[in-house]
């Protein structure tokens, strides 16, 4: 570690290969917990590259505990965090929007690192079960269409960096990670990112993949459809810039989608909006949401997408398909 360091300091970049061994040796106690802090930190001062982001990638994918979904077809709703918006839970309320629209969806999340309401506190805060057993995944799938697959339970080979992690507080290149190596190899990914550098990095690397992929960067700094005005949005097709107009809907303030600076006050405004108890605005940029993953996964436009959901929303189905989940949890 101390060559690669050095080298790094220096400016230089890490070749594929070179980037997924570090990773592998991370996995495996090579390295002790200063020296991986300061591998970390080097990628807080300067972004990563291509391949250095593909070597970490791969290196995760081969070490994580594959799941089997594929008979489902499901579509991954995630975001990389690290925005520093403190939004509410929108991409975890989504997915349940997306869900009970009738696309399935297999949820990758994890803990909050840079913030303390990640999709994982407030999962597990509302009482439901992590696991990594398949028989119980795919049955929440069958019954609810709708699966969390908790990271740290797929990737037991990055213990030695989740208490650095957490230590260091803020967003590190694992959170750029994070969307990309759901243990379940979905062919559908609805992925929001925190920069529009990053947008175009995860376009480079999907499109050389057999996704069906929408790559989502609000331009005012959010990692999700904000609402508040344009979002570049990256697909298989090419690239577009998505208004809150191609919803049919007005811009929002900061304001309105704010909230959640607690996991039990999170959870509260989680639950509100899916009982349907939540304030225009909330399922408006939920509902936006929800509708870019849809038409990542069915052929249809924007404005049938967004129906769809608000339909699943207003409908009781999105709540149904978490409190399935919540039932199965305690079976």
């Amino acid at each position: 570690m101390k060559a690669i360091l050095s080298r790094l300091i220096q400016h230089e970049y890490l070749e594929q290969e070179e980037a997924k061994q570090v990773l592998v040796n991370i996995a495996q106690g090579v390295y002790n917990a200063s020296q991986i802090a300061a591998f970390l930190t080097v990628f807080m001062m300067r972004p990563v590259n291509a391949d250095e982001l593909e070597g970490f990638r791969k290196a995760l994918l081969e070490l994580c505990l594959p799941i089997d979904l594929a008979a489902f077809d499901p579509i991954d709703l995630c975001g990389t965090g690290g925005d520093g918006k403190d939004t509410f839970n929108i991409s975890t309320l989504a997915s349940f929007v997306t869900a009970g629209a009738g696309v399935p969806v297999a949820k990758h999340g994890n803990y909050g690192v840079s913030s303390s309401c990640g999709s994982s506190n407030v999962m597990e805060h509302l009482g439901i079960r992590f696991s990594n057993d398949q028989a119980f995944l795919q049955n929440c799938m069958e019954q609810a269409g709708i699966c969390v697959l908790h990271a740290p339970l797929f990737h037991p080979a990055m213990k030695n960096v989740a208490p650095i992690r957490k230590e260091l507080g803020v967003k590190t290149f694992f959170n750029m990670l994070g969307p990309m190596v759901n243990p379940s190899f979905p062919r559908h990914q609805l992925v929001g990112v925190f920069n529009l550098e990053l947008a175009r990095l995860y376009g480079y690397l999907y499109q050389n993949t057999d996704k069906r992929y929408t790559i989502v960067h609000a331009l005012a700094g959010y990692d999700e459809i904000a609402l508040t005005g344009p979002a570049k949005v990256i697909r298989n097709a090419g690239e577009a810039l998505v208004n809150p107009s191609d919803f049919g809907l007005e811009p929002l303030t900061v304001e309105q989608i704010a909230g959640g600076d607690s996991v039990p006050a999170a959870a509260a405004i989680f639950m509100k909006l899916l009982r349907g108890e939540g304030t225009q605005a909330q399922q408006d940029v939920v509902c936006a949401n929800a509708a870019l993953a849809i038409t990542t996964k069915l052929d249809c436009d924007l404005t049938t997408a967004y129906q769809k959901a608000t339909d699943s929303l207003s409908g009781g189905h999105a709540l149904k398909a978490f409190e399935t989940l919540q039932k199965l949890s305690t079976t």
